[in-house]
């Protein structure tokens, strides 16, 4: 049986992320304004750490750069 990912999957968003989402309205409404595939890349990005402590300092550096509407790696 061979298994085949759904490439276009979203992971669901971290406890941490949505957290910060009810702190910074303007975060979230940033957040969704991204792209499905720079959203995507965050999510996958956060959710990828296996500490809490991780994910909210991965999302504390990256918050200029949601609210800037950059992807994960744009310049």
């Amino acid at each position: 049986m061979k298994v085949v990912a759904d490439e276009g999957a979203t992971p669901p968003i971290p406890d941490e992320l949505a957290n910060k989402f009810e702190e910074m309205p303007t975060l979230k409404d940033a957040f969704e304004a991204l792209t499905p595939g720079r959203q995507r890349e965050y999510l996958i990005y956060f959710s990828g750490a296996k500490q809490s402590k991780t994910r909210a300092g991965r999302i504390e550096k990256h918050i200029e750069r949601i609210l800037a509407g950059k992807g994960l790696r744009d310049r």
